[in-house]
């Protein structure tokens, strides 16, 4: 009799308490959300191409095709990146120092006279890595583009393969350079080739902090100006200018919006703007873009308090759905697709009502999350259905 009863205190306990079945757990909610209203109407250039998008949100379009043209000095922005990633500089450090040679001196002045952009420079003279930074990305110097890439390897040649095969290793499949600094009308590239390396350039400190200054003191020269214009005017934070025949008016360029409290870059680049004298035409264009891309820019709800999000259920039917505790809001566009995350809860085998589920987040810069709760309580399976399932 003993042994019996044991037996069955057994069963009992294993029929209670053991091997528990997980809900069955299926998502409702669509994995992208697309926000109401039309797509924003921005200020795209008549001319040339165009490419802008929103840093950490996402892209806002393109315009003007997709064949590779020249860039002029729009180049020295993969110039920099290289030497940065190469050779990094913390705030407040100059870097390597170089000196400036006889042979130095007469690049300088055969590149001034073909016309080429440079920086004047003085044999015995030593200028850091930061103030060629400086001279490259801000009076657009050609011969410090050629001196920095002799100094990172050894030679033209070998820094032009480096940034060619960076620009693969970064997706730039539409861009081919030929020279450090885009004076070689063959260095060609698109303007979303082109963001996509301001993109990743901007998140080098060092780098951002340099296109930012509307001037410098460097030696020999003084004080010189930063070609880009709009630098230290509405919110605009860099990046690069870059002009000439063959490539019309270009501008890498970033501006800074303040949205809800959150600070956000707007990116874009400009390629062959022509109307009017060619680099101020493409401020005017960027400016613009730049202006009618952060105005688009909005707090808007991405799924309603109480959206069904999954339905649980149990092995022997019992259902319960999760819906959002509390609206979700994230900062986008109107007419923007938004992809939205559901992370369930591990191991769930059973929930009562009000009891959360899972977490529904969006991508974005400080990404927007919110939780989604039982609407109803389902418990373990019934007794029945575990002596069904005993043996």
């Amino acid at each position: 009799m003993l042994l019996v009863i044991l037996i069955a205190v057994g069963a009992i306990r294993r029929i209670t308490t053991e091997g528990t079945p997980l809900l069955l757990v299926q998502r409702t909610l669509p994995a992208y959300v697309r926000l109401p209203g039309g797509a924003p109407v921005l200020a795209w250039p008549s001319e040339g191409q165009a490419a802008v998008e929103v840093e950490g949100l996402g892209g806002l379009g393109v315009s003007g095709g997709s064949t590779p043209v020249p860039i002029a000095s729009v180049a020295k922005v993969m110039t920099a990146y290289l030497t940065l990633r190469e050779h990094p500089l913390g705030a407040g450090e100059q870097g390597f120092v170089m000196s400036i040679t006889p042979a130095d001196v007469e690049e300088e002045e055969r590149r001034l006279a073909l016309g080429e952009s440079t920086l004047r420079v003085r044999t015995g003279e030593r200028i850091s890595e930061r103030q060629a930074l400086q001279a490259l990305m801000l009076p657009s110097a050609n011969n410090i583009a050629a001196l920095l890439a002799r100094y990172d390897s050894g030679g033209l040649a070998p820094f032009v393969a480096r940034m060619n095969s960076t620009a693969r290793e970064l997706g730039m499949v539409s861009s081919t350079y030929t020279d450090p600094s885009g004076f070689n009308d063959e260095t060609v590239s698109t303007a979303t080739d082109q963001l996509t390396l301001a993109r990743a350039a901007m998140r080098i400190s060092a780098f951002a902090a340099i296109v930012d200054e509307p001037s410098v003191v460097l030696p020999v020269v003084g004080r010189v100006a930063n070609y880009n214009g709009l630098v230290g005017m509405g919110g605009y934070v860099g990046v690069k200018t870059g002009s000439d025949r063959a490539a019309g008016g270009c501008l890498v360029f970033a501006k800074q919006a303040m949205i809800d409290g959150r600070r956000l870059t707007v990116l874009g680049v400009v390629l062959d703007q022509r109307e009017g004298s060619l680099i101020d035409s493409a401020l005017t264009s960027a400016e613009r873009l730049g202006d009618s891309a952060a105005s688009s820019l909005r707090v808007e709800t991405v799924l309603p308090a109480g959206t069904s999000v999954l339905s649980a259920s149990s092995v022997d039917g019992r259902r319960t759905t999760a819906i959002t505790a509390s609206s979700l809001r994230q900062i986008g566009w109107r007419g923007e697709t938004i992809p939205v995350n559901v992370l369930v809860r591990a191991a769930m085998t059973r929930l009562k009502a009000g009891e959360p589920m899972v977490t529904v987040a969006v991508r974005g810069a400080r990404a927007a999350k919110t939780s989604a709760v039982s609407t109803s309580t389902v418990g373990g399976p019934s007794l029945g259905w575990r002596l069904r399932h005993l043996l």
